[in-house]
């Protein structure tokens, strides 16, 4: 987002925000130490997977607390709550998966004394160390200290108590410019600190505009150098770069990594928290100190030891990614807001006019009656059914919006129903929650009862949305909760909850509830009006929490043609690629910048739509086991420590590294390519350039390198980036699938042939794979897929085979009788010994030849050829397996590759 002159503005907001000093919990806990919390030696028991144990405040006696610590095998989850807290403390439900019981492992004893407790999970390969007094935990895997808790004794947990005379300022009551905070139930923040050990890079806390590694906010001395960072998800329209102050979502998520050893931790909180860090000047730790205003400690400890391991470990915890329908990857093309109906033919069919594929046209607020959700405009959207309708019949979608404040009109019998159902948040005096949002006076439906989510899920059928059809999905915006006349533009944290609980325990969790329920209700839907099989949601949510990606996506934050273009071509390589407007802006479709721009545009997105059975496969990845689609160069080289602060080159995958240009006027891009192999490290990386295939090693020439070792550094080197394109390179060793022709959407693509693109490595190898569904239902889930392996080996033989997911994923093999309809019709092969010239390629049953020959990488004009291209393959992605053979037939008719 571009600011401009708004530095004013932005200053104003700054101040507009509450930082610790403003929150009494967080002034009164930052930096302060105890060491009166001990266990008690005679409570410690370890049966099977579970150690627990009492601990105690020395310094009161009420503050009386349970401890239990459960092994999940690489999973150590940290559990301390208040027994005898009335009401019981808040915990999150339905964010972890119940399978998480499925995990546990026995803990083996290796000593116990009198001051400290030793044991063992032998499938983690992990210890740990638990003192008594005061508490500590400390981590080893394989021999090696991770983390240490509460070693530097920040552990505070406030416990409940009565309210007395002479208590100190803000425990039962605290004001934030002309709000206030009743406070209730008085005290009851905890604080914790977590040294990563042997770590210099921390990564996570989203969401916040700020660098991948984050940056320390307290020096080495022990000096707070800025303000911590906040999770709080807050309606933040216009934000400073470079902050620590929170967004529109939080997960309490925070990674460490170094060469050989990638960690997490997890802290399932719903509450407003702060977290500091401190980084070790010259190796060594990694210091944190977390507190949350409520809640208990639930405390994960993620053991990796690789980043793909720690995450899916996570994945374990909270799901994977939801697999999208084919259309949500496509191009989607939003503005506040399309005015009517004519207005949306309009745009629709400009995209035709200037061949330009796009999935997805979006509706803003302006759509409904008076900002009642559920409902349209007659004057603007008379017939919407026809208008969805209209736009399907070109394979495309629609997108409306419905955002979780209701309109407070007893005229709506939308929001009567409601009343008299009683699903609304209370306020502190248990009446319904009255806010002010777009519709005016507003209350909010408490979508943390399964009561009210149900309710609201049933509102998506096609006979109480009326004028939506089977062809609509939803976008949930506003759902942080925004509040415009509520404590920084939110709910007052005293409101209610179901079974009395406060606002304030919930409030991170609001949104992801809200988009729970809503995805739920587009599933019923599917289920009604499509059968057995079903439809998968897509709900675009702006609020999230951890859990949130088994749901659906969330988005991020909105310039001259120069930079609309550059963000065209990086959104192209996103996990969501959404062009969207504010109402006051002008007009954004791709054809209103000048000729020479919407061609720089349609190519950006054409490219998109050539990676979607890539980014499809990536995203199974993601659902099954937790990899996320777009990733930072040390997760894909884990090995490499020059890599660990790297945060413009990103990675798409594990295939794709990608160089974008982020500012107006440059012309070049700093480009790092690491060499070292993250499974391999005898062996170094070549790359290809994406656009013309020529071959990176390293001293940045093409051809394969042999002679790079594992301590070379990356390839770093500035590379011309003109407007019209934007620099990626392929990874030596993977295989890249295409779908090279240009339709109007991606449902006019369901059954065009495949492009195999095989970048192959230093030693003329290469491996990807290919996942193919129906793109839209849920038939997946009883085996109504393929996937496909393809390994193309030194020998010269690439095979088909089936591809193997992890037993983790819950998916039942692929039926063997499911046919895709799509075929494999060319391969490209970069890097070849000798180059491309004189090959020739027989399929290996029949010995049939295919027609084989030089030829560039794409068909833009002037590329040198650099690959062997093999036409008219006619090779099926499902069904049985299959080999061809790579035969070099210049100077030895038999010789292979």
């Amino acid at each position: 987002m571009q600011f401009g002159n708004k530095s004013s503005v932005l200053i104003a907001l700054v101040f507009a925000l509450a930082n610790c000093n403003d929150a009494a919990f967080c002034s009164r806990l930052r930096g302060n130490t105890s060491a009166s919390f001990g266990i008690d030696p005679k409570s410690v028991q370890v049966k099977g997977s579970t150690v627990t144990a009492k601990i105690s405040n020395s310094e009161d006696p009420k503050g009386i607390f349970d401890l239990v610590i459960t092994s999940h095998g690489n999973i150590i989850r940290m559990h301390i709550n208040e027994p005898a807290a009335k009401p019981a403390r808040y915990e999150v439900p339905d964010v972890l998966l119940p399978s998480i019981k499925n995990l546990q492992t026995p803990w083996t004893i290796v000593k116990k004394t009198a001051t400290k407790i030793k044991l063992r999970v032998d499938a983690a390969d992990a210890d740990i160390e638990l003192k008594f007094l005061p508490i500590q935990l400390i981590i080893d895997v394989a021999g090696k200290p991770l983390m240490s808790w509460n070693g530097a004794g920040n552990f505070i947990y406030e416990h409940r108590r009565l309210k007395q005379e002479g208590d100190p300022e803000g425990w039962w009551g605290e004001n934030y410019k002309t709000h206030h905070d009743s406070k209730p139930r008085g005290p009851e923040a905890i604080s914790w600190d977590l040294s990563f050990q042997g770590f210099d890079h921390v990564y996570g806390l989203p969401e916040r505009a700020k660098a991948l590694s984050l940056p320390p906010t307290r020096d080495s001395n022990g000096t707070y150098i800025s303000e911590p960072y906040r999770l709080y998800n807050l309606d933040v329209f216009e934000y400073l770069s470079d902050s620590p102050f929170g967004l529109y979502g939080s997960i309490p998520l925070l990674w460490a990594h170094r060469p050989g050893q990638t960690v997490g931790a997890f802290w399932l909180n719903a509450a407003e928290m702060y977290v500091d860090v401190e980084k070790p000047t010259s190796g060594g730790s990694v210091s944190t100190q977390w507190i949350a205003e409520s809640g208990v400690l639930d405390l994960f400890f993620l053991l990796g030891p690789s980043p793909a391991d720690a995450t899916s470990q996570f994945a374990q915890l909270t799901g994977g990614t939801a697999l999208p329908q084919t259309f949500a990857l496509g191009y989607h093309q939003c503005r506040w807001n399309y005015k009517d109906q004519e207005d949306v033919a309009a745009v629709d069919a400009g995209f035709d006019a200037h061949d330009i594929p796009y999935d997805v046209l979006w509706l803003d607020i302006e759509h409904t009656n008076g900002k009642r959700y559920f409902t349209w405009d007659a004057n603007y959207f008379p017939t919407p059914a026809q208008m969805q309708d209209g736009i399907a019949s070109r394979g495309r979608k629609m997108v409306t919006i419905v955002d979780p404040h209701i309109k407070r009109d007893t005229e709506w019998a939308f929001f009567n129903e409601a009343t008299e159902k009683n699903l609304f948040v209370k306020n502190k005096d248990g009446n319904d929650f009255d806010g002010w949002c777009w519709p005016g006076s507003s209350s909010y439906l408490d979508q943390t009862s399964p009561t009210v989510r149900s309710w609201w899920a049933d509102q998506f059928a096609l006979d109480k949305y009326i004028g939506s059809t089977k062809n609509l999905y939803i976008w949930n915006d506003m759902n942080e909760p925004s509040v415009f006349n509520g404590p920084e533009i939110t709910m007052h944290k005293d409101s209610l909850h179901n079974d009395g609980v406060e606002h304030r325990d919930v409030h991170n969790a609001y949104g992801y509830y809200y988009h729970m329920a809503t995805a739920d209700g587009l599933r019923r839907r599917g289920f009604t009006e499509q059968g057995p099989d079903g439809d998968r949601p897509f709900v675009l949510s702006r609020a999230f929490f951890a859990g949130s990606q088994r749901i659906g996506a969330i988005w991020t934050g909105d310039n001259d043609a120069e930079l609309m273009t550059r963000w065209y071509q990086l959104g192209a390589f996103y996990p969501f690629f959404r062009g969207h407007a504010h109402l006051e802006s002008k007009r954004r479709e791709p054809w209103l910048f000048g000729e020479e721009t919407t061609g720089h545009i349609r190519e950006a997105i054409r490219r998109r739509y050539r990676m979607l059975p890539y980014i499809y496969t990536l995203f199974l990845h993601a659902n099954v086991s937790g990899s996320p689609v777009m990733r930072p160069l040390w997760y894909e080289f884990p090995q490499d420590a020059s890599v660990v602060n790297e945060d413009k080159v990103f990675m798409l995958g594990n295939a794709i590294a990608v160089a974008p240009v982020l500012a107006q006027g440059e012309t070049s891009v700093r480009v790092v390519l690491p060499q070292e192999e993250s499974k391999d490290t005898r062996k170094s990386t070549v790359w290809y350039d994406g656009d013309t295939g020529t071959g990176i090693a390293g001293d940045a020439q093409g051809g394969r390198s042999s002679s790079l070792t594992s301590n070379t550094k990356p390839i770093e080197f500035t590379a011309p980036a003109p407007i019209n394109t934007i620099k990626h390179f392929l990874r030596g060793g993977t295989v890249v699938p295409l779908k090279e022709r240009a339709r109007r959407s991606s449902a006019a693509m369901a059954t065009d042939p495949v492009t195999l693109v095989i970048a192959l490595d230093s030693n003329g190898e290469a491996q990807g794979d290919l996942y193919v569904d129906d793109g839209h239902s849920f038939a997946f889930q009883r085996g109504q897929y393929s996937y496909r392996s393809y390994v193309f080996a030194a020998d010269g033989i690439l095979k088909s085979v089936a591809g193997e997911l992890p037993k983790t994923a819950g998916l039942p093999v692929s039926n063997a009788d499911y046919v895709s309809g799509v075929m494999i019709d060319k391969i490209v092969v970069l890097g070849l010994v000798d180059g491309p010239e004189g090959w020739a390629v027989e399929e290996s049953v029949s010995g049939s030849r295919l027609e084989a020959a030089p030829g560039p990488l794409s068909l833009r004009p002037g590329l040198p050829n650099v690959a062997l291209i093999v036409r008219k393959a006619q090779l099926p992605v499902s069904g049985k397996d299959w080999e061809l053979k790579f035969l070099k037939t210049k100077g030895s008719a038999a010789s292979t590759a």
